[in-house]
């Protein structure tokens, strides 16, 4: 007899694990790209090995920039997406996110997203300096372009991040690291 339940329970079929579908990326995406439905695949995982905030469905990364950079097969997330709720939850409720090219264009290679920086910029005409906001947070790093260098997303409060984007229009700024 339990021969018989053994053969059943075996030949009997079973149904398919429960899955859901997970955005991950399709090849190595660099920090800062523009993200096209061609970037990524839909992969079908366990639901409780889908990362809280997971994507799912390709039309949801159209026009998006990647914060940091994610290999080939890594799942993305609304946070790993810079936007507003990207901003929101890296730097606080609130918060804009603002673009900087650094007067050094070496200083970008040591930051990535979720670094900390002050922005400084000249105070007037003399060589004084002053800090225009305080603890920025890196929101992503665009590579180095020609003629117009590296471009630092930072994310602040929106009263500072208008202060910083007004400072940058009247000349150079640089980041000093926390």
């Amino acid at each position: 007899m339990l021969a018989i339940a053994a053969a059943v329970t075996a030949l009997w079929p079973r149904s398919a694990p429960e899955t859901v579908p997970v955005l991950v990326a399709a090849h190595a995406l660099a920090a800062g790209a523009a993200l096209s439905p061609q970037d990524v695949r839909v992969v079908r995982a366990p639901p409780d090995l889908r990362p809280e905030g997971a994507l799912a469905e390709p039309a949801e990364v159209a026009g998006q920039v990647l914060a940091g950079a994610a290999a080939a097969g890594e799942p993305l997330t609304r946070v790993r997406l810079v936007g507003p709720e990207g901003t929101a939850l890296a730097a606080g409720p609130g918060a804009a996110a603002v673009p900087v090219r650094p007067a050094d264009p070496a200083l970008s290679a040591l930051l990535r997203p979720g670094s900390r920086v002050d922005v400084v910029a000249p105070a007037d005409a003399s060589s004084a300096a002053r800090v225009v906001a305080d603890d920025a947070v890196v929101l992503a790093v665009r590579p180095d372009e020609p003629d117009t260098g590296p471009l630092l997303l930072l994310g602040l409060p929106r009263t500072a991040a208008h202060e910083v984007a007004a400072v940058s229009l009247r000349g150079p700024v640089t980041v000093t690291l926390r």
